[in-house]
């Protein structure tokens, strides 16, 4: 029987907050949890985009063209999926046949499931026409699983998806539910007596086991829970036997989720959409104090912040940002904010803003004044901040020593906030300031072929050389480095104007080297 659809409900007002957090996704036979799977059984048609006439998708299978899906207007008409396509148009001439394109298929489907965060935020595809939602605890934010339930079926009505929903404690239950026995909710505990009805290509196993299922006088899933499940596996292998154990909840089953689970989750669903900035930012003034308060409570500090701005065209916008160390400012967040708000695109406006706080550490209370070690905790919370706010402009970072006596790979960039150990024996002789990013070639006159130099042309004037110290000689790293590298002989040498620089010799005096300027002291 086709499934009526009425017209979305108006929207309620905000809810006071949302349900606990969800610390894992621990999709297996975990006690409670509650799942809402998502039939889209015509989405091969729709994600096809609009259409004035009846149609239908076809799918080539060798050389034959075979009908895959159709729409209501279609199947008015006579034209059901596996016929043939030469079939079907010689029964209805005026259908619009066209081909299936499965990478539609999939980017809407995954269209809808960022869509459907607005209802958890745990959700994971089910292709090639399923979503899977991790329901667990949202019964308080919107009164009961069925309205949860009508209110997502409602919500794809209106965007223009035909669809059918299950609810169970496990998601290939829920799962099947939605396709054979749509609008069904299976209480916890119940699964075997929920799953005894349903017919054998719930399974969704593959065409010749479902065949010799039938051959055994097996029609439904009821009659294979009836049967000994050693000479079963035997005779049938042991897929069947997985594919029932993960609907009863005894093995785990896969949910690779759209999203990390947050470790705090706030939403506010607005009775009419948010189209102007100054919305955006009301409705933020209220959203971060009430997170910063939890993480107080809990004793945690913010590392990775998302913003999610649901939008009535089932789009979804994002803004993540990332913190140096573990913060619960609420003006420190809403700096953070206030510069990447602008890039939020509401066109007919946002229906629900959710703030997800993806990362967060331990952080303990700090009396004012108090000192954590050598730097007070107020100037380093400061320091902290402030480099978070120039990193959403531009990038931060700085230099850390790593394990290597090629000058140029001696250091290398990390996190502004990451901590570091000196390698043994780095930098044990003096080394320039200012390390040139480029060397830069010049000309030595010198009075032996090992000595250092004595005059060096450099920028188009020779400069006289009153003290030179070296040379310090370089190997190439042979698990690095091209076997036919030169070795570099390095002189730290003086000028007559106290200039010191550091120059080298790439290769050896009897092989033609060739001198740079590599490094400045002073």
């Amino acid at each position: 029987m086709r499934r009526r659809f009425c017209h979305p409900p108006r929207l309620t007002p905000p809810e006071p907050e949302a349900p606990a957090p969800l610390p894992q996704v621990a999709m297996g036979p975990v006690e409670g949890r509650r799942f809402l799977a998502l039939h889209l059984p015509l989405l091969p048609v729709e994600a096809t985009g609009p259409a004035d006439g009846p149609v239908l998708v076809w799918r080539a299978e060798g050389p034959r063209r075979q009908v895959v899906a159709v729409d209501a207007r279609a199947a008015a008409l006579g034209i059901a999926p596996r016929q043939n396509l030469a079939d079907a148009r010689a029964i209805a001439p005026a259908v619009q046949p066209r081909p299936e394109d499965p990478a539609a298929e999939a980017r809407r489907l995954e269209t809808l499931g960022l869509w459907t965060l607005r209802f958890t935020p745990l959700v994971a595809l089910d292709p090639p026409q399923g979503l899977l939602l991790d329901i667990t605890g949202m019964e308080r934010v919107f009164g009961s699983e069925a309205a949860l339930r009508d209110r997502a079926l409602a919500g794809l009505a209106q965007l223009g998806h035909a669809a059918q929903a299950g609810i169970a404690g496990t998601a290939p239950l829920a799962a099947a539910l939605a396709r054979a026995a749509p609008g069904s909710i299976a209480a916890t505990g119940q699964e075997e007596a929920a799953l005894a009805p349903l017919p054998l290509a719930a399974l969704r196993l593959e065409a010749p086991l479902l065949a010799a299922l039938r051959r055994l006088g097996l029609e439904c899933l009821g009659d294979l829970l009836a049967q000994p499940r050693a000479p079963l596996a035997r005779r049938v292998g042991p897929a069947l036997i997985l594919a029932l154990d993960r609907m009863l909840g005894q093995v785990a089953a896969p949910f690779p989720s759209l999203r990390p689970p947050p470790d705090f989750h706030l939403s506010r669903e607005m009775l009419e959409p948010l189209v102007t900035r100054a919305g955006i930012d009301a409705v933020l003034s209220r959203l971060l104090p009430r997170l910063c308060r939890r993480l107080r409570e809990a004793g945690r500090g913010l590392r990775r912040l998302v913003l999610r701005a649901h939008r009535g065209d089932a789009t979804m916008q994002e803004i993540v940002l990332g913190l140096g160390q573990p913060s619960r400012d609420p003006g420190h967040l809403a700096k953070l904010l206030e510069g990447r708000l602008d890039a939020l695109e509401p066109r007919l406006g946002f229906e629900r803003l959710e703030l997800l706080a993806e990362a967060t550490e331990p952080l303990a209370a700090l009396q004012a004044g108090m000192s954590a070690g050598a730097v007070p905790a107020a100037d380093a919370a400061a320091l902290a901040q402030l480099i978070d706010r120039l990193g959403q402009r531009l990038p931060v970072w700085r230099l850390a020593p790593r394990a290597s006596h090629w000058p140029e790979r001696a250091v290398m960039k990390v996190d502004p906030f990451a901590t570091f150990t000196t390698p043994e024996g780095w930098a044990a002789r003096p080394r320039p300031l200012r390390l040139l990013r480029k060397p830069e070639q010049i000309q030595v006159i010198a009075v032996l072929p090992d000595a250092p130099p004595r005059c060096i042309h450099w920028r188009g004037g020779w400069i006289d050389i009153r003290a030179a110290e070296g040379p310090e000689r370089f190997e190439p790293e042979w698990w690095r480095d091209r076997p036919d590298r030169p070795v570099r002989d390095y002189y730290r040498v003086e000028c007559m104007d106290g200039t010191r620089l550091w120059v080298c010799r790439a290769g050896l005096p009897e092989a033609s080297p060739r001198w740079f300027l590599h490094g400045i002291f002073a």
